[in-house]
């Protein structure tokens, strides 16, 4: 079948390993900006992974959950002192090499905006870069981003441990800070483990052991349905279930029907067998081939039943469909903390969003207003802050493929008008992108009708630049006449085309086409230099009228960059197909987008290139949201709303032929806080053909 995949994926992940120098620790001095404090410290990490923790000169500990690191950071990005205080403090003026090597910068926050730095400075170089190295890599890794019950059950435990006071002991009140949500209920759980339980006592180590907070737990949050579960399935008048039964259970009830049976064989009595020496805590009851329900419990919280396969989270898709069959992570309004209007610029979120997995940005170039003439980034006629156009495209060099192979497109909204100006943004691309940037065709791609757009696999490592085009000025009516009718049948694709020019004001504006043929193309310029010199702010509100009967992808003619009557050394051209990515339009950011705000359920992580269907990847197919047609397309949505109110609705937007719009939507539950628990049948829905 046509854009079949192989059955069995082999997992490329690799799980968690802490090296030993993490565990074992090393001396940093952790400094701050705002209290300009130095203080010494030894960091470390986990055996397991889940923390970064630092221990000072008094014996107490701070910790910071590694999944909530963004980046690790040391080199020329990293954050240095500029107090001279500080400076003094950290010895700066004694040491050797540059103080921007020995710096550990983690950056952290729950998400892109809300960014916080803790600021390390280490006593050699090759230190520093080890611990950004290692520290990225755990925090990136997919695996433990997706754990399962039994990790994260293990992972509070580690936080516990981790937290002691000085007299090596665990507060009571890091317990209750732990479950905050109904105090009573853990206190009833310490007591029935025989541990303290009021607020200001505390727990010995020794006292809390794994088996002891096991207990803890299932008091705490117990699973009174896994027992009726149980008995279901055949052990009513006993303690146990046996190999066959469980063999039964695991192929009728666990293994997905849809799967291939050659490539995904059901299990074997044996087998079975195997799983149950794993999770079986009764050695005498391994012996006799059977499983009681405790370790029926453990078997049904491991890794084996994760909700997603392993394989789910791994690079599994095809890449090498042209890039025009794939949907494409992409940012709008990229340099912005806030609204549009009044929000503040960052570089940082531009190392943000690359990080996230996300392959498509949008810089809104202007011209600088300084006596250096530097161009910025910014959102025109509104009060948004500036920021510079050269540290952005550093900081995209920085990021761009750190958690990602996948080629980044730039998406430039030029508004320079100045050849000197057009000029450093080239040159600024060529030099800080180096080889990574496409300046010219692929050999296997020429710029010919019918030719596929590249995969991304041919384009792993690669920056393209989206920008429009500055058409030069003809000599002549004939030679305009000529140009008209290139253009003409170059945008003779099925897609249409929309080619804005440079601003007005500059001299790279197109010439005036005489001929009385060519008037409808003055237009489009005149309200394409309007564009330019205004923004696009005004026409987003009818993204949707453009996109109504549009492919779901597809490219669009793209035009290379050149900049405004340059010398022939700073002159970049960009191949045409490199303009195949749509901005993202503002009706995307109304309703919908809040749904998908900070999404951590992706749970592909920083692949961000999904390939469409194979009836979307048809040449042949379309759609309209004003026709009715079925598409099937699920996706969990998650939310970190609490008990007392439904957790899901489905809701459709722009299809105003939908008639299941708000007729789904799970059960209310109860307000049962630490331990909610619902117990309906799942909701089932059927479509038209």
């Amino acid at each position: 079948m046509a854009g079949a995949q192989p059955g069995v994926h082999a997992l490329q992940l690799k799980p968690v390993r802490v090296s030993e120098s993490l565990k074992r620790g090393s001396r940093f001095m952790k400094w701050d900006e705002d209290s300009s404090t130095v203080t010494p410290v030894t960091l470390r990490v986990d055996p397991q992974g889940y923390f970064l923790y630092w221990t000072d000169q008094n014996k107490e500990t701070d910790l910071l959950d590694i999944t909530y690191i963004k980046d690790a950071r040391t080199g020329k990005c990293t954050k240095t002192p500029k107090e001279a205080k500080l400076r003094e403090l950290l010895d700066v003026g004694n040491l050797v090499g540059r103080i921007e090597n020995r710096m550990l910068t983690v950056v952290t926050g729950p998400d892109m905006v809300n960014i916080q730095y803790l600021n390390f400075m280490a006593f050699q170089e090759d230190v520093a870069k080890e611990w950004a190295d290692e520290l990225f890599s755990l925090a990136s890794n997919l695996l433990a981003q997706n754990m399962g019950r039994e990790s994260c059950l293990e992972k509070a435990f580690t936080r516990l441990k981790l937290q002691t006071n000085q007299e090596g002991r665990i507060p009571v009140k890091n317990i209750f800070r732990m479950f905050s949500t109904d105090r009573k209920r853990v206190e009833t759980a310490l007591e029935s483990c025989n541990l303290p339980a009021g607020r200001s006592d505390s727990v010995p180590l020794e006292d809390l052991m794994p088996d002891v907070y096991k207990s803890f737990i299932n008091n705490l949050c117990p699973r009174s349905e896994i027992n009726q579960i149980f008995a279901d399935l055949g052990a009513k008048s006993r303690s146990y279930l046996t190999v066959d039964q469980m063999t039964e259970f695991i192929n009728n009830k666990q293994r997905d029907p849809r799967l291939n049976e050659i490539l995904y064989p059901p299990l074997k009595p044996e087998q079975t067998q195997l799983l149950m020496e794993k999770f079986e805590p009764s050695a005498a009851g391994i012996q006799k081939g059977q499983i009681s329900v405790e370790g029926f419990a453990r078997y049904l919280i491991s890794e084996e039943n994760s909700v997603i396969p392993p394989e789910k989270l791994d690079q599994s898709e095809d890449m090498s469909f042209p890039l025009s069959h794939y949907f494409i992570n992409s940012s709008h309004n990229t340099y912005l903390t806030a609204g549009q209007l009044a929000g503040s610029s960052s570089v940082e979120m531009y190392r943000q969003t690359l990080l996230s997995g996300c392959r498509c940005v949008e810089l809104d170039c202007w011209k600088g207003r300084t006596a250096e003439e530097e161009p910025v980034i910014t959102h025109g006629f509104t009060m948004t802050s500036e920021i510079s156009f050269k540290e952005v495209i550093e900081a995209i060099a920085e990021c761009a493929f750190k958690t990602s192979p996948f080629p980044v497109i730039l998406s430039f909204e030029n508004h320079v008008d100045s050849p000197k100006q057009q000029a450093k943004m080239a040159e600024y691309c060529r030099s800080i992108f180096g080889d990574a940037l496409l300046t010219e065709t692929l050999e296997k791609y020429p710029l010919e009708s019918g030719v596929p757009l590249p995969s991304p696999h041919e384009l792993v490592g690669k920056i393209l630049i989206k920008n429009k085009k500055s058409h030069p000025k003809p000599s002549d009516g004939s030679t305009k006449k000529k140009l008209s009718e290139q253009a003409s049948n170059t945008n003779s694709d099925s897609s249409s085309v929309f080619e804005p020019s440079s601003p007005s004001a500059g001299p790279a504006a197109p010439a005036e086409v005489e001929a009385e043929d060519d008037e409808d193309e003055d237009d489009d310029d005149d309200d394409c230099k309007a564009l330019a010199d205004e923004g696009t702010a005004g026409c987003e509100a009818f993204a949707t009228e453009e996109m109504s009967h549009a492919r779901s992808v597809k490219p669009t003619i793209p035009v290379p960059l050149t900049t405004s009557s340059p010398p022939s050394s700073t002159r970049l051209r960009f191949p045409r197909w490199s303009d195949f990515v749509s901005e993202m339009s503002s009706f995307v950011e109304k309703r919908a987008v809040a749904s998908y705000q900070e999404d951590r359920s992706d749970t592909r992580g920083f692949l961000q290139l999904h390939a469409a269907g194979l009836l979307e990847r048809r040449l042949s197919s379309s759609f309209s949201h004003f026709n009715f047609q079925t598409i099937d397309h699920i996706r969990t949505f998650l939310t970190d709303k609490t008990g007392g109110r439904f957790m899901w609705r489905l809701i459709m937007f722009g299809l105003p032929v939908d008639t299941e719009t708000n007729s789904f939507q799970d059960p209310r539950t109860q307000s049962t806080a630490i331990n909610p628990v619902w117990d309906e049948e799942p909701t089932r829905s059927s479509t038209n053909e």
